[in-house]
């Protein structure tokens, strides 16, 4: 098929890879415009743009489709069909229309189960069970149209936002492939209305761990926080990122570490801290941590 991929972060990149593997013509990338980062604040480019020029192809990043010169530059691509993966921005009705078989979005969700823009944290840190990729038509509503394929997986009990987010996007990589080549025979399924929630952008208010909450609760917002932006707390009067946890044994005033493997109690039970990050320094395991910074039992966190 004649393609045209809008992406923008890592987890889009596999999925263009996928579509080039494929043999699918790739007519145009279009992703968000680059933007300044990095000590010296220069513009760099976003993920899909540096792998779409690694692969030659041609990339487009304006910064709104709502113009009518931008909706004929997109029409004027003679797409068979667009795929849209965390591309980032709103699609018009007319942009939605150019392609002949329209935008498919793949969405890392089990929808009508988190629509928007955070559903892998917001998975994670409700305690679901399970999570999924969709392959959805995309209509003018937020993620509302209907589902042409879907594929789920279990959420592991340790898992963390961003061992989740490579999974999926693995997974979106494949099922698009599959669904590109089955589109003839696939009848799209439209949503239900129950089952609504959705997945609200994380604010890095959400970020500071409250020691008097459940262990429950502490450990899937540290899992799901990981690694961005990150649960927090202070230890010794230094804020310190917890990147990824588990449940434990244990009781204490909230807050309260455990024992000398940063087990810290919670309001009701007790969680492991598992890895740990310093302002300015790397990304730690906590028995590594803990050599150049012993925490002992009884800090209050």
């Amino acid at each position: 098929m004649r393609v045209v991929f809008m992406g923008t972060p890592d987890f889009s990149v596999p999925v263009l890879d996928a579509l080039v593997r494929a043999g699918h013509e790739v007519a145009a990338v279009y992703c968000q415009p680059p933007r300044p980062a990095g000590r010296g604040k220069k513009d760099r480019p976003t993920p899909v743009h540096a792998r779409a020029e690694e692969l030659g192809l041609e990339v487009r990043h304006p910064v709104s489709l709502k113009g009518a010169e931008a909706q004929a530059d997109f029409a004027a691509l003679g797409a068979d069909v667009a795929v849209v993966v965390a591309y980032g921005l709103i699609l018009p009705q007319p942009v939605l229309d150019a392609p002949r078989h329209g935008c498919l979005n793949i969405h890392a969700s089990l929808l009508p189960r988190w629509r928007g823009a955070a559903p892998i944290h917001r998975a994670i840190m409700a305690g679901d069970a399970e999570t999924g990729i969709c392959i959805m038509q995309m209509e003018a509503g937020l993620d509302t149209g209907p589902v042409l394929l879907r594929a789920a997986t279990p959420i592991g009990a340790e898992e963390t936002t961003g061992a989740l987010h490579d999974r999926l996007s693995a997974m979106g990589a494949e099922l698009i492939i599959e669904a590109l080549a089955r589109l003839p025979e696939l009848t799209p399924e439209p949503q239900p209305e129950a089952g609504v929630t959705y997945a609200a952008k994380i604010d890095k208010a959400e970020a500071r761990v409250d020691w008097t909450r459940p262990a429950a609760e502490i450990d899937r917002q540290i899992r799901g926080l990981s690694p961005f932006p990150g649960a927090w707390t202070e230890i010794e009067g230094e804020r310190v990122k917890l990147l990824a946890s588990r449940q434990a044994e244990g009781q204490g005033a909230p807050g309260e570490v455990l024992d000398g493997a940063l087990t810290v109690a919670c309001g009701t039970g007790a969680v492991t801290l598992t890895r740990l990050q310093r302002a300015g320094k790397a990304a730690q395991d906590a028995d590594i941590f803990l050599r150049g910074w012993p925490v002992p039992r009884g800090t209050r966190l």
